[in-house]
């Protein structure tokens, strides 16, 4: 199994000068760390107008600095908005961070999430499949052909030749953003790396592998020509310390990150400065349910053998890497630098150690060698953002 750190650049109010500067800053020494440490991805998003819950408006520019204090991480752009940005610029963009970092990104692309995103850039909320896979179809060759035109029903673009081309060929590691979990199913048809939020359980974690794989396998139909990426990764809340109660007192940027999520995706759009986010979560975290959320831990939260037990879980279901999420929220940076090291001195060599196996594993499905059954899905198909609600289920679970 591999594992990535993931960045939403999550900034509650109050605000000083002085705190976006710091974020970035703290960030940036977070993955030089990662990648001294051995981690093998860092995923930026991007979001726009999300106060608060995402700040990482411009994540080129965050992992082409990253680029020039790292030498082994995968650079990974999870997700570049293909509604709110031109292929071409895409394409631009990719490839200059590719050659950057001598071929070290991962493209992930997606649709945007709300009409916050969506609508200042004119793009409507109910197009936005067609929108991203029109753009994808328009970006991909442009990695390749020296001319390219392309005439679509919302990207037109006249013969040139798109500038520069990258390091790794044909192009990036494609993947795709599944924030629901018949998305999942999508990427495996389309032929491109998974992304999505925690399983709610081991049982649906083994069924959603199952049918990404028979997709790819059994029913791949590309948007264009691209080079398929058979990949599935996972975020998960992360905090790792000494024992599961310090693990859970220094995490509870997780339950912000839960909650600014569910805000933004229960609202249309939110006029700036209306919401103080910090405020309101502290309003829901003295309700029952805040309370219960503070004091289960959940996701990869606790200590190297509970983190340890967890991701025993995912690695049998063969899930290919986990994101770990610990830049949330008020989580300091002290903080996340020391949970960073424990679970690399502690918990990921020996995950690491297995990873040939899985390898081989992959390819023999792959091959065809090995057959995975087709598990019903219908019973896993809620959110992915979802989690249990006991210790019992999150040690049963794995989530």
């Amino acid at each position: 199994m591999k594992f990535g750190i993931f960045y939403e650049h999550q900034l509650p109010r109050p605000w000083t000068e002085h705190s976006e500067f710091d974020l970035l800053n703290e960030a940036l020494d977070q993955v030089q760390l990662a990648d001294e440490l051995g981690y093998d991805f860092a995923w930026e998003v991007e979001h726009h107008f999300l106060e608060e819950y995402s700040h990482s408006s411009a994540p080129e520019v965050f992992l082409a600095a990253a680029s020039q204090r790292t030498k082994n991480i995968r650079l990974a752009h999870g997700i570049i908005q293909l509604t709110t940005n031109h292929p071409a610029r895409v394409a631009e963009r990719v490839s200059t961070l590719d050659l950057l970092s001598n071929g070290r990104v991962e493209m992930g692309i997606g649709e945007g999430s709300s009409i916050t995103e969506l609508h200042p850039f004119d793009r409507r909320f109910r197009d936005k499949r067609d929108v991203w896979e029109d753009g994808v179809r328009c970006l991909m060759p442009m990695f390749t052909e020296v001319d390219w035109s392309y005439q679509g029903e919302y990207f037109q673009f006249p013969s040139r030749n798109v500038l520069p081309k990258p390091r790794q060929t044909p192009h990036p590691p494609l993947w795709v953003a599944c924030s629901q979990l018949e998305t999942i199913e999508m990427a495996g048809r389309r032929g491109m790396g998974a992304l999505g939020f925690q399983f709610v359980s081991a049982e649906a974690a083994q069924a959603w592998v199952n049918a990404y794989y028979n997709s790819l396998t059994k029913r791949l139909d590309k948007l264009c020509e691209y080079a398929t990426n058979p990949n599935i990764a996972v975020v998960s809340g992360f905090m790792c310390a000494p024992t599961d109660e310090e693990a859970i007192a220094k995490s509870s940027g997780w339950t912000f990150f839960q909650f600014a999520l569910g805000f933004y995706s229960r609202h249309g759009a939110v006029a700036p400065g209306s919401v103080n986010l910090w405020d309101e979560y502290q309003d829901w975290c003295r309700t029952p349910k805040g309370q219960a959320a503070l004091i289960k831990g959940g996701g990869l939260i606790g200590s190297p053998e509970t983190i340890r037990r967890r991701l025993l879980r995912f690695e049998e279901s063969n899930v290919d890497q986990v994101i770990l999420l610990n830049q949330a929220g008020k989580n300091t940076h002290a903080d996340i630098c020391d949970s960073l090291e424990l679970f690399a001195a502690e918990v990921m060599p020996e995950f690491h150690d297995r990873e040939p196996a899985h390898q081989e594993w992959k390819q023999g499905v792959l091959a065809g060698e090995i057959e995975l059954p087709e598990i019903a899905t219908g019973d896993h198909s809620f959110r992915t953002t979802a989690t249990p609600t006991t210790r019992e289920e999150l040690d049963a679970n794995a989530s």
